[in-house]
Parts: C-alpha cells; sequence; structure tokens
C-alpha cells in the first residue's frame, strides 16, 4: 500500500483525533475519551462516542465535499433527515443509506449522485474515468492488504483516482491508522478482493452549501 500524494481531496477520519484512530479501532481506547471530540460537531461526547464509529459513509461524503464541508456531525444530522441513517428500537445504528445518501446530496449540496447497487471493480474505474468519485463498500480490513481479505462490505472509502499506470485506485479511508493507510493506493485486483460490489459515485467539484 503506498500514499498518494496527487490526491486532491482532504484525508478526514472518522474518529476526532486522528493519532487515536488505531488504538480505537483496536479496542485499546475508549473513543469517549477522545480529547477532540468537540472538533466532530457533536453536541456531547456520548452522542460522539455513540456515533462516531458508524460514520465511515458520513465522512467519505466530508472527504467529497472537499475543504468547504460542514463539520462531520453536521453531515450526520443532514444525512438522518434524509433517512440515510436510521436508528432502531434497541438503539442500533444503521447507515449510510445509498437512496437517502444520494437525495441528500442532490438537494441540499446541489451534487450530481448515483447510487450503484451492482458494480464490478472495473466498473469503478469506468466511473473514475467519466470524472465521478467513487463511495465504495468495502470490508475494514482493507487498512491491512498485507493480509488474507477476511470478507467483502461493511465499511466504506472514497475511491478519487486511478494510480498513474491505470492498474489501481487510489482512496482515502476513514478508518485508516496512519498516514499510508488512511490516504492508500492498491491495485485493482486487490482492491476487488475486499469489495462488496456496490457504492455511489458523484461528480466532484461542486462547493458545499451551508446547512441550516
Amino acid at each position: 500500500m503506498t500514499s498518494c500524494t496527487t490526491c486532491a481531496y482532504p484525508s478526514h477520519t472518522q474518529f476526532a483525533s486522528p493519532d487515536l484512530v488505531g488504538p480505537i479501532v483496536n479496542g485499546e481506547f475508549d473513543r469517549a475519551l477522545d480529547p477532540a471530540w468537540a472538533t466532530s460537531g457533536a453536541a456531547t461526547v456520548e452522542d460522539y462516542a455513540r456515533w462516531c464509529g458508524h460514520l465511515c459513509g458520513a465522512t467519505c461524503l466530508r472527504m467529497a465535499l472537499g475543504a468547504g464541508a460542514p463539520p462531520l456531525f453536521q453531515l450526520r444530522d443532514g444525512a438522518l433527515k434524509f433517512g440515510a441513517y436510521t436508528v432502531d428500537a434497541d438503539g442500533d445504528v444503521h447507515g449510510l443509506i445509498y437512496a437517502p445518501a444520494v437525495a441528500y446530496l442532490r438537494e441540499v449540496h446541489g451534487v450530481d449522485a448515483e447510487v450503484h447497487r451492482e458494480l464490478t471493480a472495473d466498473g469503478v474505474g469506468a466511473l473514475l474515468d467519466a470524472g465521478r468519485l467513487v463511495i465504495a463498500s468495502v470490508h475494514y480490513a482493507i487498512r491491512r492488504p498485507q493480509e488474507p481479505a477476511p470478507g467483502r462490505g461493511g465499511h466504506l472509502v472514497l475511491v478519487t483516482a486511478r494510480t498513474a499506470d491505470g492498474a489501481g485506485y487510489h482512496f482515502h479511508n476513514p478508518s485508516g491508522t496512519d498516514e499510508a493507510t488512511r490516504t492508500a493506493s492498491l491495485p485493482v485486483d486487490r482492491f476487488a478482493e475486499f469489495f462488496a460490489g456496490r457504492g455511489l459515485s458523484l461528480v466532484p467539484g461542486h462547493a458545499a452549501v451551508p446547512e441550516a
């Protein structure tokens, strides 16, 4: 896995302290003790701790919207209003749900977005070639590509470009544990081993619209 030094999109983590991502996802650090939690835009540390582990999709949206994007939890709140996140009777959080997320992007941020319920790894490249970004469903273990892929899907990354040789993809991972795994690249065939064959795409270059 190599760093992408040419990507034009900001790299953000779904946890407020990038240096704590590794300990948090490895269960070695309590996310409720994250000292930077307020920078996420969460109203309380309890809200932050409950939601941050579910916000890989909202983090991808934030990266795709660029430097003018709202804070992470403001995007969460907007997505909630459209049903792109749901909370069931037991309090379990579900999302990012693609169709309402696309509606949210179109109606609030003026972004051309589309759901892809069936998408091959090569199809991701075709969307990139058409000038789109892709939020792709992958297994969270994509941050450990030197190990066999344990499955596909369950986590979202923002695919931003082909590599210079055209044989791989650059992507931003909201739960990358260091710089190399947050702004990373993999050959297409290796990416495919983690990829669930679904996601959404959007046209970059739109200014983020402040939300009420």
